[in-house]
């Protein structure tokens, strides 16, 4: 089967500047791939990389670009995954290759993945970093939903979280600090985190700087992010977290990303799909995942001031499956 690749960059502007301890984002920028067979038929996908790892829109294409001849000869999911490493360029090509398959055999992508569809899922909305008075009246907007999620440097964690609890009693509480705090912060945070319901930390320490986390059980469970990538680091977390976080973006694609879920269930981790932030057709392939999952943070077209026509609809958090036309449904020819 010979395939016609094509990739274009992608960007959405946010809501507003994005802020977390490593920097502010006020677009999300990626790459669309689009897969056509040789009877007219295309499949879509689309990544953001790994920004923390410096993936960049032009580095991406460029490394689709350098593999165009071999990607057009039609490899299958899995001779993906031995050619081309983790990250952006694999998970746009994976996701496009899902979706092509499914236009070709007239079956939706979670019955090819052998997932029910049936729960209903509830993402996180993440508030990111922010002055005092934003935090607050960010906070009061979302006070209905069931899950926000907090991004928080090591200086003002405890501050930024007691305001929110004050604003919002009721929504239970992720903390994402993006690896700003040592053990000692944690030890001296988690006890109030506890307090004021948080019920997950979402690797609040270094990767490479979290053997401390060995001989220290957190009141609260704590998730790895930036430590795992694929099934192959998930010796990196024995004995350290109780939850995985999974992204599409660092798995390289659905693929390897249903492997890892399935590996890290069997070795006893709970599970939290995430995203790199970016629209309808990067979160709902991470929908999949989300059905096994005990924590969802999807929220990335919330974030955007536009998304994809017939995505994704939220209701308090609560996820809609968008328009069968988007991806991973047949469509009409």
């Amino acid at each position: 089967m010979s395939l016609t690749l094509k990739a274009v960059p992608i960007s959405w502007e946010m809501n507003e500047p994005f802020t977390i301890s490593r920097g502010t984002l006020t677009h999300i920028e990626g790459v669309l791939v689009e897969l056509r067979d040789e009877c007219g038929r295309s499949g879509r996908g689309e990544s953001y990389g790994i920004l923390y790892e410096g993936e960049t829109p032009a580095g991406l294409l460029a490394q689709l670009d350098q593999h165009r001849v071999w990607i057009e000869q039609g490899p299958s999911r899995e001779a993906l995954l031995e050619f081309l490493p983790h990250g952006g360029a694999r998970c746009a090509v994976d996701l496009a290759l899902w979706d092509l398959e499914a236009q070709q055999k007239g079956v939706s992508v979670a019955e090819l993945a052998g997932v029910s569809m049936t729960r209903t899922l509830t993402s996180a909305f993440t508030i990111g970093m922010r002055s005092i008075d934003a935090l607050r009246a960010t906070a009061a907007r979302y006070v209905d939903h069931a899950l926000l999620k907090i991004k928080v440097d090591a200086e003002s964690a405890m501050s930024t979280l007691e305001i929110v609890r004050e604003v919002a009693p009721k929504p239970r509480l992720i903390v994402d600090s993006n690896q700003s705090w040592t053990i000692d912060h944690l030890k001296e945070y988690a006890p109030r985190c506890e307090e004021l319901g948080v019920v997950l930390l979402e690797q609040p320490l270094a990767v490479g700087r979290d053997d401390g986390l060995l001989e220290y059980r957190s009141p609260v469970p704590v998730c790895a992010d930036e430590l795992i990538h694929t099934r192959a680091d998930l010796p990196l977390a024995r004995g350290k977290y109780e939850f995985i976080n999974i992204k599409l973006d660092k798995s390289g694609g659905l693929t390897e990303g249903l492997y890892l879920a399935n590996e890290a269930r069997t070795l006893g981790y709970g599970l939290m799909i995430g995203c790199m932030a970016g629209s309808s057709l990067s979160m709902v392939p991470a929908m999949v995942i989300g059905q096994m999952s005990a924590f969802v943070d999807l929220d990335g077209p919330l974030l955007q001031r536009e998304d994809w026509p017939g995505g994704i609809r939220y209701d308090r958090g609560v996820m809609s499956l968008p328009q069968p036309a988007l991806w991973g449904e047949p469509r009409p020819a």
